[in-house]
């Protein structure tokens, strides 16, 4: 009988242990499972507004680079889908296998459980009968050890008590074990349905990549053409901001040799504000993609040119309004050299200048104060369906990289 008691006892504390040993599991992966369905979620989200530019783009019969360019973000986001989903499959499993040998050492401690207490009910059918009982009592040699034996008749009668309550304890865990663990293999099976698509899609997106790629080689006598004039228009625009800059410093500076914005108290504050504000800029269009990148750039097609561009190229849907990323003043709207009645405006922020390039309306005016999201204006679609801002970002004469200065997405 004693050594039944230690068996529950000990039987307790590692039943505990495992269930203790599985709770800390599951508090480690939580944190984990919660962040990659957030990163899930933004992923989505990109592939959302990837395709809705594709859907723009992909209307029109001619192939383009800015397709390529959606097709490729569509690309690069499955990639991200898929690897968060793989992630989330080798914590479910993990989980899996955890629950799985928690629910395999209650089935065996339920089994030893049964076989003792089977065991305590034949020893205690032996002496069911009330005169063998007192038989047993009275039979004592002397008073201490009649005792003893009623003493032992009680431990034994609760010792069963426990027994039941111990195998229904272990039961009812073994029963949520076994819930929870269906709940896991039913969430493994819709990633693994969601991977499947994801995989399928994939394919069928670099499938198309390849079309595109195809068709866009056949048209590199109209690419090369195509980038010799945005060469020269990036060249162009570019005298125009610097010519403005060189003219607002000129302006504010006795010394005509300076080459920095001379800043008043509230123009430094401003600058200051702008500076602190790097990572963490609002984007200039509520959706969209980076399909070019500051500096030199690689042509999508053409082998071993290089691209420049002073900002970055974001690539959006059709008729989206363009938003002021600070706050600041219009210091100018120029036309640009590109064909179409197409506009640049130019931001002052201190030291600092923005400038929202490819604008088909313009609604602010030189001079005019702009919070933060004020809508500047509306961005150019061109003939292929492809509608692109170019942004930059000045800290007087010297070109920033914008992507280091806007929000992550």
């Amino acid at each position: 009988m004693f050594k039944s008691k230690r068996y529950q006892v000990s039987m307790l504390i590692m039943l505990l242990c495992t269930l203790f040993g599985q709770s800390a599991l599951l508090a480690q992966t939580t944190p984990k499972r919660s962040q990659l369905e957030q990163e899930k979620k933004v992923t989505l989200q990109k592939i959302k507004e990837a395709q809705q530019i594709l859907t723009e783009t992909s209307s029109r019969k001619k192939t383009s680079l800015g397709q390529l360019n959606a097709i490729n973000r569509q690309i690069e986001a499955r990639e991200a889908l898929i690897t968060s989903i793989n992630e989330e499959l080798a914590l479910l499993k993990s989980q899996i296998r955890e629950i799985t040998g928690v629910i395999e050492a209650l089935e065996d401690d339920l089994v030893r459980l049964k076989k003792e207490y089977a065991y305590m009910v034949y020893a205690t059918s032996k002496t069911s009968n009330s005169y063998d009982r007192l038989m047993f009592i009275f039979s004592a040699s002397t008073f201490n050890q009649m005792f003893m034996r009623i003493k032992y008749m009680q431990q034994y009668a609760e010792a069963r008590k426990n027994q039941v309550e111990q195998i229904q304890k272990v039961k009812q865990t073994l029963t949520n074990q076994r819930s929870t663990l269906e709940g896991k293999e039913m969430e493994q099976q819709v990633l693994l349905d969601q991977q499947v698509m994801a995989n399928k899609d994939l394919l069928a997106l670099k499938t198309k990549q390849r079309s595109v790629v195809r068709d866009l080689n056949q048209q590199e006598a109209e690419l090369r053409k195509e980038l010799a004039q945005r060469q020269k228009d990036v060249e162009e625009l570019d005298k125009l901001i610097a010519n403005l800059i060189r003219k607002e410093i000129e302006k504010s500076n006795k010394d005509k040799t300076s080459d920095r914005v001379a800043l008043t108290s509230s123009n430094e504050k401003v600058s200051v504000s702008f500076a602190q504000s790097k990572n963490s800029l609002t984007w200039p269009v509520n959706s969209g993609f980076i399909s070019q990148k500051f500096g030199r750039n690689p042509h999508p097609i053409m082998k071993n040119i290089m691209v420049p561009n002073d900002g970055v190229d974001i690539q959006t849907i059709q008729n989206a309004e363009v938003k002021a990323v600070f706050d600041g003043i219009v210091k100018a709207i120029t036309p640009i050299p590109e064909p179409g009645d197409l506009k640049a405006v130019i931001m002052q922020h201190g030291e600092y200048f923005t400038v929202y390039s490819r604008l088909k309306e313009v609604n602010v005016k030189t001079g005019q104060a702009l919070k933060a999201s004020d809508s500047v204006g509306m961005v150019y679609t061109d003939g292929n369906g492809v509608s692109m801002l170019q942004f930059q970002i000045w800290r007087n004469s010297q070109k920033l990289n914008p992507e280091a200065w806007l929000q992550k997405k």
